[in-house]
């Protein structure tokens, strides 16, 4: 499905999305909503960090989860087992080569996926055939160019600079967000729209520090740390400064912004 996943799979990357799936769970899922009656194909669900968000939001829908990984499905049921969250089934599956028939689904769930694959269109054609007439299909991806902060630090947009490089080494693109209307055109839905949702953290907002900032955005760039640097995308020293300007903005007159892009197109 992708060249490899650049965060790997390790218990703090499992963490890390089960962290930024809770403090995001308000600005990108309010709307997530799909019919009672209607079945959901949930791609690339990984761990189910956001599985678990958004299956109890539509208890009257059915859930089919797929991933590529078969330790990441394990990690998705054990989630789900311990909170007992009954509309959902767990497959192994590859976008590319899906194994259901053409317009099986009502709806089609993407969260976090795109950015680790090196032909979303092909991804979201495939994902297009087994999508029923009338369906719709909900994009959510987040672009690491719309980080910005205070106070300023160069070696900080270096570190996330040196995730982007990673990213599409691996034939991934950390700045996809911005391009999910056209992506969806060209893949033939019709209908798109897009909304940007916007992530403003100070300090008065102290969860969102801790949550995002912290636990999520500085963590993710912690986590390809020794990545960047053995791939001789980044210096030891210059990935250790940019992460301390990261957790810089942490402080009382700290200030972060980051912008994740949700798209729904319909197959008409």
């Amino acid at each position: 499905m992708s060249a490899g996943y650049v965060h790997g799979y390790s218990k703090s990357e499992s963490t890390r999305l089960e962290d930024q799936a809770n403090c995001l769970n308000g600005l990108l899922h309010h709307d997530t909503t799909f019919p009672d009656g209607s079945t959901v194909l949930e791609a690339g669900c990984g761990i189910g960090a956001q599985t678990v968000i958004v299956a109890p939001k539509n208890p009257g829908a059915r859930f089919v989860s797929i991933d590529i990984s078969e330790d990441s499905l394990r990690k998705a049921e054990a989630l789900a087992r311990s909170r007992c969250i009954r509309n959902v089934e767990f497959h192994v599956g590859d976008i590319l080569d899906l194994k259901f028939p053409d317009g099986h689904f009502d709806h089609i769930f993407v969260c976090f996926v795109l950015e680790h694959l090196p032909d979303p269109v092909a991804a979201l054609r495939s994902l297009k055939r087994v999508l029923k007439r009338g369906g719709t299909i909900t994009l959510i991806e987040g672009d690491h160019g719309s980080a910005y902060f205070y106070p300023e630090s160069r070696h900080a947009q270096e570190a996330i600079n040196a995730l982007v490089e990673l990213q599409s080494r691996g034939g991934g693109n950390a700045l996809i967000g911005r391009q999910l209307y056209p992506l969806m055109v060209q893949s033939g839905f019709k209908n798109c729209s897009v909304s940007p949702r916007m992530v403003y953290v100070d300090s008065s907002k102290p969860n969102l520090v801790e949550g995002f900032i912290k636990n999520t955005f500085t963590a993710m760039i912690e986590g390809i740390r020794e990545k960047a640097v053995s791939s001789s995308v980044a210096g030891k020293d210059a990935m250790e400064s940019g992460i301390q300007g990261l957790y810089r903005t942490c402080g009382p007159d700290g200030v972060f912004c980051y912008t994740f892009f949700k798209g729904i197109g319909h197959n008409i």
